[in-house]
């Protein structure tokens, strides 16, 4: 079941998030970061201002009470961001991650919202592949990868994101 989080998923989100992006649990999934970045991904604290924050909605995947997906979409006005597409890692493959994305393509349209933009890590080639797969494109546009405390690379070559579009089309969508 697919519903929008609140306050009180905080701490069960920040746990998927961090297993399914960074350290060992990660690994046990395909979408892992651990060989090119360390920390991380998120903080409680990160959470609770982006739930906060009227412009997001952070979408959870429950199994059986069990918080194992979820996403961050962002109204831009123009266009919503997708971000944070997070599955466990032990049912990675299993179909959470493009339920969350066909459940992000009726959030954009529920918005009146004509596109879904979004950013990977140009060096996470399978990833790129999986979002192309599910209609997305390369829009050519790259974006310099942040660097902070919590985000901290330990791959050979500099890291920087591309930039993936998809228009949303009522009639695939429904």
């Amino acid at each position: 079941m697919i519903t929008k989080a609140t306050l009180e998923d905080l701490t069960a989100l920040n746990q998927l998030i961090n297993s399914a992006y960074r350290g060992e649990t990660s690994k046990k999934g395909w979408t892992t970061e651990a060989n090119i970045l360390e920390g991380l991904r998120t903080t409680e604290t990160e959470l609770k201002e982006t739930i906060l924050n009227t412009k997001n909605t952070l979408l959870k995947f429950s199994n059986n009470n069990e918080i194992v997906g979820c996403v961050l979409l962002v109204d831009k006005t123009e266009h919503l961001y997708l971000g944070m597409l997070t599955v466990a890692p032990h049912l990675q493959n299993g179909g959470v991650g493009k339920k969350l994305l066909q459940q992000a393509e009726i959030h954009a349209l529920e918005l009146g919202l004509p596109k879904i933009v979004m950013t990977v890590i140009t060096v996470r080639e399978e990833l790129i592949a999986w979002y192309l797969r599910n209609g997305y494109e390369d829009t050519g546009a790259r974006e310099p990868f942040p660097s902070s405390d919590v985000h901290i690379p330990i791959a050979n070559e500099p890291l920087e994101f591309m930039v993936l579009s998809k228009a949303i089309n009522i009639a695939e969508t429904l």
